[in-house]
């Protein structure tokens, strides 16, 4: 079986002038690699394409692949998740995680919380801002979070974003509205404990495989999980594995959303608790980073014993079952 790979290379985008923080969800040469080695190691042929625009051109030459492993963020729009997906869907090609409708859904987290709202799942009360007009009207207790709408990877995220006053609000949302070019998500601040629960697997064989709470160091900055903390994680965050108790409520809560929001093969559910130790929504990643070291989701799997090769597998396995006629995978 041919396995296309479609990606985001981090230096190709900073090579054309794109900065750190506009390339932070991209992918690095080495995230790549070890991809395709555990793709490898599974009995597959592989075939690195890259980006949206490389995967035009070769979808124009007339290439195609039996399944492609889409990791491809996209750089521009609301739907730039969908863009991939988009494409090989018109081309009847099967490929890896969800679906144009619920990578767009899902990377608008305004849209997102009130799918999980509707649902009947916690998530704190919340605005979309699109201009300062609204920020003023927001009539929400503070204190209050602020960040862009539809980033990842604590884009935009600092200690500024957690507003105590209607002056900080607006001026903050200013900033991300000016920054950002989209809208900005405004929503009741959590206080509590901070988790992330890795799933692997689609509908009723997804699985929440482990949880584990986020805490920051005394030299990270202070109640936010934010771009800079995420970028100098080695050094500022430390990853706690959770058992018992809150580690199945959470499970339970994550898995209820990753269910609702249709994400497939496999993702990751952010929460955070509330001041009277409430488990609450926060977002969804359904195209969780992979990168075997650093990655939330291989981290994850690592912490319960799932090798590298082992994740790949069971990926690979979730997304065939949409093959007319699946066939097995194998660790050579």
């Amino acid at each position: 079986m041919l396995v296309g790979m479609t990606y985001d290379l981090r230096d190709d985008y900073l090579a054309e002038g794109y900065t750190e923080e506009e390339t932070a969800e991209f992918d690095r040469p080495d995230t790549i690699a070890a991809i395709e080695g555990a793709l490898r190691e599974l009995g597959f042929e592989t075939d690195r394409i890259g980006h949206v625009r490389a995967l035009v051109g070769r979808l124009a030459a007339g290439d195609r692949w039996d399944m492609v492993f889409n990791i491809a963020e996209g750089l521009h729009g609301i739907g730039r998740e969908a863009q991939v997906p988009s494409l090989l869907d018109a081309y009847d090609i099967p490929y890896v995680f969800s679906d144009p409708l619920v990578q767009s859904l899902t990377l608008h987290k305004g849209m997102t919380k009130r799918v999980i709202r509707d649902l009947g799942l916690p998530t704190p009360d919340f605005r979309v801002v699109e201009s300062e007009a609204d920020a003023a009207a927001v009539d929400l207790p503070f204190p209050l979070f602020a960040k862009p709408v539809a980033e990842g990877t604590g884009k935009g995220v600092t200690p500024a974003s957690k507003i105590l006053t209607q002056d900080e609000l607006r001026i903050q949302c200013r900033k991300l509205l000016h920054e950002f070019n989209q809208p900005v998500l405004v929503e009741s601040y959590l206080p509590g404990r901070e988790f992330t629960v890795g799933i692997v697997g689609t509908g009723d064989t997804a699985e929440a495989v482990a949880t584990m709470e986020i805490v920051l160091l005394p030299e990270a900055e202070a109640e936010v999980y934010s771009y800079v903390n995420k970028e100098r994680c080695e050094e500022l965050v430390k990853y706690v594995p959770v058992i018992g108790a809150v580690a199945r409520e959470a499970a339970e809560l994550a898995l209820a959303a990753y269910r609702g929001l249709l994400c497939r093969d496999a993702g990751r559910v952010d929460l955070r608790m509330d001041e009277a130790g409430r488990l609450q929504f926060l977002e969804v990643n359904p195209l969780a980073g992979l990168h075997p070291l650093h990655s939330d989701l291989p981290i994850l799997c690592t912490q319960v014993g799932i090798t590298y090769a082992e994740l790949m597998r069971r990926i690979m396995e979730s997304a065939m079952t949409r093959i007319r006629q699946p066939r097995a995978c194998r660790v050579a």
